[in-house]
């Protein structure tokens, strides 16, 4: 190197620190790429299938570029030490390691890698055209520099598999949703988030109480039986013994016109001929569970059942896909009947609509994982029945209760004290 001129050394010592930033921002641009983003690229981009193919084997890769990246720095930091001595003799070995690292921390280091952390796929598929042949060009000092890193890694504990890409997991994936506002337009994120929140819903939150249910009572007169038929404006109508515990099936609305416009005598004999048998449901069935099982056994409504074998309710097909699309209407009476809205933010409310329906409709955050209704929540906090008006908070909700009628709730008043919001 002596009897190389100033002007070359200096050139080589640029082109070395060219290099130096190079190596760096691969590294930089390499590890930061999304994986999921870079399986998709793959398909229709060389670059990226090569940076993809690279990434299988982390180690190699890191090999490679930390082999190119010592090497040039070292050889930077020769270069410039014969440089710094020849202008000021000795001294110059001080002057150039303060030189030196300030060059190449700046322009091999922070701006390199800065840039490739913000342009991860631009950098990094350029960079695997230049990475990928000198991966094979240097495969015999990787590999022993691989064998002998991943030795060390094996005393400490550490084996290779582990560092294998686990997939995303439901949180995971709510954040990058949550994340994802301009690309994905807000109503098919809440899709996609309701999706998500399948699993932590079960049948007894969504279901129509016992008590809502219309159904056929075939202990009841024909001729009441009939009449309630031409009533009922639902599309599948349970049929019972007496007492919804005591079902008989499910009787469709097409085959109720059947049976109502058939020559067949109108008995009830002729009308279970008409019923399909009764499916049934335990209440703490997922929703994601529920859509599979009604999938499955191409039904589309279920008596849901407790661990006694009672019927607590009912439960559609339609009402798990409201949890996921939301519901069909936008209209705030039609969403729900049991909230009007007087104004300034006040509500007359039914005391027997559920809590989560009560929550979705009206944006609030009244507690659920306890009593399902308005009025269990009412009375579980006070403890006891109200005979009279009486009026509580839950936190920044106040209730007036304005009616009890046989140990249940059925009217109150409601608002948002916003000073406790």
């Amino acid at each position: 190197m002596n009897h190389l001129s100033d002007a070359s050394l200096l050139s080589l010592l640029l082109v070395l620190i060219l290099m130096s930033a190079f190596f760096s921002s691969s590294e930089t641009g390499m590890m930061s790429l999304n994986r999921y983003r870079l399986k998709n690229s793959a398909k229709h981009k060389k670059g990226a299938a090569l940076a993809q193919k690279m990434l299988e084997r982390p180690d190699r890769l890191l090999g490679v570029i930390l082999t190119g990246n010592n090497f040039v720095n070292i050889f930077a930091s020769s270069i410039a030490t014969i440089l710094f001595t020849r202008w000021f003799g000795d001294s110059g070995i001080i002057v150039a390691s303060f030189v030196l690292t300030f060059v190449i921390l700046v322009f091999a280091e922070v701006t390199p890698k800065t840039l490739a952390a913000l342009k991860p796929e631009r950098i990094a598929f350029l960079a695997a055209y230049v990475l990928h042949p000198l991966q094979t060009l240097l495969y015999p000092i990787v590999v022993v520099v691989n064998l002998l890193s991943n030795g060390m890694l094996y005393l400490l504990g550490i084996r290779q598999g582990d560092s294998q890409e686990a997939g995303l997991s439901r949180e995971e994936l709510r954040t990058l949703v949550h994340e994802s506002r301009a690309v994905i337009p807000s109503k098919n994120r809440a899709m996609l988030l309701s999706i998500l929140d399948l699993e932590k819903v079960v049948v007894d939150d969504i279901m129509v109480p016992r008590n809502e249910v219309v159904g056929v009572d075939l202990d009841a007169d024909m001729r009441d039986i009939l009449e309630a038929l031409k009533r009922i404006h639902h599309t599948r109508i349970p049929v019972f013994n007496g007492d919804l515990n005591r079902p008989v099936g499910i009787l469709h609305a097409k085959r109720a016109l059947k049976f109502l416009s058939s020559p067949l005598e109108k008995n009830k004999a002729n009308l279970l001929q008409f019923t399909a048998e009764p499916y049934f449901v335990p209440e703490n069935t997922s929703l994601h569970k529920q859509l599979a099982n009604f999938q499955k056994s191409k039904r589309r409504v279920g008596l849901v059942v407790n661990e006694y074998g009672d019927v607590k309710g009912l439960v559609t097909l339609e009402d798990i896909l409201e949890e996921i699309v939301g519901e069909f209407t936008t209209d705030l009476t039609s969403v729900s009947p049991d909230i009007v809205a007087e104004g300034d933010g006040i509500y007359t409310i039914d005391g027997t609509i559920a809590i989560r329906e009560l929550n979705k409709s009206l944006g609030w955050a009244l507690p659920y994982l306890g009593p399902r209704t308005l009025s269990g929540l009412i009375i579980e906090h006070l403890e006891f029945f109200p005979t009279e008006p009486v009026c509580i908070r839950f936190g920044a909700y106040c209730v007036e209760v304005h009616n009890t009628k046989n140990n249940i709730i059925r009217s109150t008043r409601m608002w948002v004290d916003q000073s406790h919001a």
